[in-house]
């Protein structure tokens, strides 16, 4: 039975109405099968879209699969996304074709498995030289193919009056027209929160507030498990597994040195943070991609629940807050950069509220964060732990796929076939 989980509707689940997840009753259920299921197939860390994603691929090939989470279900990087399920439009700038391929490929997926929750955003880059025009329609027509049969809607060539009707609210002076492409756009918590029912529904237990506080080994040096904490009450569970996945985005590397406390880090951290405005800002139906920053970067001004979205930044930090909040800079630089393309400019005073999130980038010899890699890493540890980081949520589905298939390659599960490609997720009908 497909349930409705639409925010006015009383009677949907707690959790898919803003509350937190699970419940109390669903919580004591769950620590009590961990009181009396002391063995698992899969073990996962980290409760954000890697973690979810991991833990519904394993429970849907038939292995025993718990997720624990030390604070919410999406309550960190997870739910302070850009709201989109792309491709990649800078992606294919720098000539990732590859990454571009398969995000186009998962962007289409999840508008199958989730298509209450996911839904297709016209888009409209603005062009005011004479030669951005053929230049980002050649390039939204390549977009196209490389999505293939599972494109949205073919991009298009807007003259000025038609640019304008589209985007009313856009500047004016200058302007020669625009080009209009399909990406896509979802609610990035209830999804997150649709994929914990979903495990649930395949018998998988996906717990809150419990903190890892170590991963024992066995006389080998293998890891034969965690340790978890339950923050509401103290209680501490020993948990073994077959496979455990560190999903735990930025703190992977926090993770993986309670086995092994000389690891190298593999990822640095980067921040993004949005804005919120009214949305008289940008009203309409059509998002507005700023193609070129000075950051080096693309800019989004978004239709988001009745409001206005603007972002993102890109800005590299040492330490890994569960609260990042946004930099002076950043804030000048989401409105300065919005207002050359806007009719009204936006101050400080118009904000209505500000998220920031912290991304897991795959560390490279480089100072700038705009040029370390988005693609996902699965690394083997020395402990047999199964870190898996990076990527965005538009490939959750599969980078769960190759972290799950690499447990098996490795002699860690029994072959079992991926199912998530068709598998429609709990209360997204």
């Amino acid at each position: 039975m497909k349930l409705d989980v639409s925010p006015e509707n009383p009677t949907a689940p707690a959790q898919l109405r803003g509350e937190p997840l699970p419940h109390e009753a669903a919580r004591d259920a769950g620590l009590a099968r961990l009181r009396a299921e002391r063995q698992w197939d899969v073990i996962v860390i980290g409760g954000g879209a890697t973690g979810l994603g991991c833990a519904v691929d394993a429970a849907s090939r038939g292995f025993s699969t718990v997720l624990v989470e030390a604070r919410t279900i999406g309550s960190g990087t997870s739910s302070r996304s850009s709201k989109l399920v792309h491709g990649g439009v800078r992606y294919l700038a720098q000539g990732n074709i590859k990454l571009v391929r398969e995000a186009l490929h998962e962007r289409a997926t999840l508008l199958h498995i989730a298509p209450d929750i996911c839904h297709a955003l016209p888009f409209v880059i603005p062009c005011y030289r004479w030669f951005e025009q053929p230049f980002y329609w050649a390039g939204m027509k390549i977009y196209d193919a490389l999505a293939g049969r599972r494109r949205l809607a073919p991009a298009r060539w807007l003259s000025r009056r038609a640019t304008l009707a589209r985007v009313p609210s856009l500047k004016t002076e200058g302007l020669r027209g625009g080009v209009l492409y399909y990406d896509g756009q979802f609610d990035d918590l209830r999804l997150a929160r649709a994929l914990a029912n979903t495990l649930h529904e395949l018998g998988g237990v996906a717990l809150e507030h419990m903190s890892v506080t170590g991963v024992p080994l066995r006389p080998d040096g293998r890891a034969q498990g965690i340790e978890v904490r339950a923050e509401d009450n103290g209680e501490v569970y020993a948990l073994s597994g077959k496979c455990v996945i560190n999903a735990t985005g930025v703190w992977v590397d926090t993770i993986r040195r309670l086995a092994d406390p000389g690891a190298e880090a593999l990822v640095s951290p980067s921040q993004g943070t949005h804005l919120l405005l009214d949305a008289s800002f940008w009203p309409g139906g059509h998002a507005l991609l700023i193609p070129n920053t000075a950051d080096g970067r693309v800019l989004f001004v978004l239709p988001w629940n009745g409001k206005t979205l603007i972002g993102t930044t890109d800005v590299p930090r040492e330490d890994t807050p569960f609260e990042p909040q946004p930099r002076d800079e950043e804030i000048d630089f989401l409105l300065q950069t919005a207002g050359q393309y806007l009719s009204r400019q936006p101050g400080r005073g118009d904000i209505l509220a500000h998220f920031t999130g912290l991304r897991p980038l795959v560390r490279a010899d480089s100072s700038s964060t705009a040029e370390l890699s988005r693609e996902h890493l699965i690394r083997v540890e020395r402990d047999g732990m199964i870190t898996v980081t990076g990527g965005k949520w538009t490939t959750y589905r599969r980078m769960a796929q190759d972290t799950l298939d690499t447990a098996i390659r490795i002699g860690q599960l029994p072959p079992a076939p991926c199912r998530t490609e068709r598998l429609k997720l709990a209360g997204a009908s």
